[in-house]
């Protein structure tokens, strides 16, 4: 199957990331690690070779919901949405989960009219897309249960929305997004288990696109809305996940499938819950980033359902994993996502989770948020 590539333009964020985490501030980001090969007198010792190697970093969220239009819209229409976590979400490239269309209603809602019951279609106006570019967001995965809610009319001016304002998007079936930021190439492929996207039960399908991003690309980034959801599907066991009568994949199989197709590192997303993260070959996998924004009465904020986080993952240009950090965030009683720096409540949950599922392979995450393989 031919693999079209959608050709972004590169990104200018080579420093930009920094300079936007610190707008209006002079203090460093609350991400930013000590300059690589400095001590703590300021002094430099001698840099490992592979220090020489480029490197960019990147990060990622989980399920982004705006508003419920017409009538459940956040404070202000969204205007500062983001305001609260943008230092932290800076980087070399920002990633969401786009879990609803940017779109006015187009009277083919899949709940249809009267809404059925136990049915949700949620939209934001396309205006919104303003709030992501202003948020730091450069792409957005569409590969989700809840892209077309307003039909393929409502998908195709999400699509409109996101060009509109500069932000680039992957999830359709057989794209891959290439996006080009300090002379690093990285394609990013959207996988769920819905019509329209790469079909993460395909696992065949998976290998050979990801096999062909990776002769294209120099990084290969899994975004995937994987497993069963709700507040009780926070760990992750081996076997097929299923829920509301749909497959929802088999996530562990998944993963391992596309990184050792050449994935460099899987972002997963739609339990609507933290789930924990393993390494794989060294190549980290975060099951579930959970519930990062749910304005507008959309995404619950009952108990577990409320944390969430930013995971930041720093790659080399061939593929080795050179670090990461988990920043908490939670949603507030506007569903806003806010920063849990003073708690960490979704790094214990991450931590708790990890070592719980993942024994021997799990992440070792430190009580600053670094991330770092097993010993």
């Amino acid at each position: 199957m031919n693999v079209t590539l959608v050709l972004a333009a590169v990104i200018g964020v080579g420093l930009g990331g920094v300079a936007l985490a610190n707008r209006g501030s002079s203090k460093a980001p609350d991400w930013q690690s000590p300059v690589a090969g400095a001590t703590a007198s300021g002094s430099t010792v001698n840099k490992p070779e592979s220090a020489t190697v480029p490197s960019i970093t990147l990060s990622a969220t989980g399920d982004i919901m705006m508003s419920s239009a017409p009538n459940g819209l956040p404070p202000n229409n969204g205007e500062g949405f983001f305001d609260p976590v943008r230092k932290s979400l800076a980087s070399d490239l920002v990633m969401g989960n786009l879990e609803q269309p940017l779109s006015g209603d187009t009277g083919a809602s899949k709940c249809g009219s009267p809404p059925q019951p136990n049915c949700f279609a949620f939209r934001s106006p396309p205006s919104y897309a303003k709030h992501l570019a202003d948020g730091g967001f450069q792409l957005l995965n569409t590969a989700n249960n809840h892209a077309k809610d307003f039909g393929s009319a409502g998908y195709r001016n999400t699509i409109e929305a996101l060009e509109g304002a500069g932000l680039k998007y992957t999830g359709a079936e057989d794209q891959v997004t290439i996006v080009e930021t300090k002379g690093v190439k990285v394609a990013v492929i959207g996988f769920s288990p819905y019509a329209g996207a790469n079909n993460l039960n395909d696992l065949t399908h998976a290998r050979q696109i990801v096999k062909q991003a990776k002769g294209t690309a120099d990084l290969v980034v899994i975004q995937v809305h994987m497993g069963a959801e709700g507040s009780t599907k926070n760990h992750v066991k081996p076997g097929t996940e299923n829920f509301f009568g749909e497959n929802r994949g088999d996530p562990i199989k998944f993963s391992h499938a596309v990184i050792d197709a050449g994935a460099d590192v899987v972002i997963g997303h739609g339990p609507h819950v933290l789930r924990g993260m393993e390494f794989y070959k060294g190549k980290l996998i975060a099951y579930s980033l959970g519930n990062f924004a749910g304005g507008g009465h959309t995404l619950s904020k009952d108990g577990i359902l409320k944390y969430a986080g930013i995971l930041r993952v720093t790659l080399t240009k061939n593929g080795k994993y050179a670090g990461g950090k988990f920043l908490s965030t939670y949603l507030n009683g506007d569903g806003l996502p806010t920063r849990d720096a003073t708690n960490e409540r979704g790094r214990g949950l991450v931590k708790d989770l990890t070592s719980a599922d993942f024994p021997k392979t799990g992440a070792t995450i430190g009580d600053d948020g670094t991330i770092k393989p097993s010993a």
